[in-house]
Order: C-alpha cells, then sequence, then structure tokens
C-alpha cells in the first residue's frame, strides 16, 4: 500500500520551514508527519501531508524544489521491540531500509519506510499480516 510523501529541499537559512509550512496551511493542507535531515549547506524535509498531489503543485509555485516519493506506511505496537521484529522480516529478506521516520499515538506507533524495493517490502509485510496504512487513511492522520 504505496503512499506519496513529500521531499522539500530547504536552504540551511532562516525561516525556509516557516515558508513551507506557512504555504501549505494557507492552502489548507494538513501536515501530520515530517523528518528533517540536513547538512552544511542544505535540509531536505519529508513529510505526509493530506492531499500530497496539491501539496506539490503548491509549493512548486511558491518557488520550493520538492518531489513527491513513494513510501509504505504500518501500524505496529508502541512497545519494546516491535519495530524490531518488522525490520527483521525485511532484513531477513534483503529489503533495505533508505530511512525510516515514526510517530505514537497510544499504543501505536506510525511507521513511515522508504525500502530500497518498494514492491518486494510491500509483499512481505503482506505476507507476514504486518497492519499497513492506506495513503488515503495516512493522509487523516
Amino acid at each position: 500500500m504505496k503512499a506519496k510523501q513529500l521531499s522539500v529541499f530547504l536552504e540551511n537559512k532562516g525561516g525556509r520551514l516557516m515558508e513551507v509550512t506557512a504555504e501549505l496551511g494557507k492552502a489548507g493542507i494538513n501536515l501530520s508527519a515530517m523528518s528533517i535531515a540536513d547538512n552544511s549547506d542544505f535540509g531536505i524535509l519529508r513529510c505526509i501531508v493530506s492531499e500530497p498531489e496539491r501539496a506539490y503543485d503548491v509549493l512548486k509555485a511558491a518557488g520550493f524544489a520538492v518531489k513527491l516519493t513513494d513510501v509504505i506506511a504500518l501500524n505496529c505496537p508502541n512497545t519494546s521491540g516491535a519495530l524490531a521484529v518488522v525490520l527483521q522480516y525485511l532484513s531477513e529478506a534483503g529489503v533495505f531500509i533508505e530511512y525510516l521516520y515514526s510517530f505514537a499515538a497510544g499504543n501505536v506507533a506510525h511507521i513511515v519506510i522508504r525500502p530500497t524495493d518498494l514492491d518486494a517490502c510491500e509483499k512481505i509485510l503482506e505476507a507476514k499480516k504486518v497492519d499497513l496504512i492506506a495513503a488515503n487513511d495516512l493522509y487523516k492522520l
């Protein structure tokens, strides 16, 4: 169950994250999860939003370097070791994780994964009966 994630390239200067969130806010697009990775020159904001295609258009029109990326999202218990079990399924099958980020709500952790092989990842997680999150459900979180 692939979903779309926004990746926004930001110069490392004050106010850039605020500008992205302001543009999304003005467009009525909800930001439900995000991660920022940076180096000395730029950062990459990866985020899940309520309307990824429209958010892409809004940010592109505002002059941001942005792209849509396929990811897989899942729910797992918010308990010690639960994510390790899921990652072991993928590791044993030779599916590597480029990056992931998560957010917890009570007893459930929502995990967003960018694997090297999306199709294999999805098949493995479905076969292991992992609770995958449909794209439309992810966008509503």
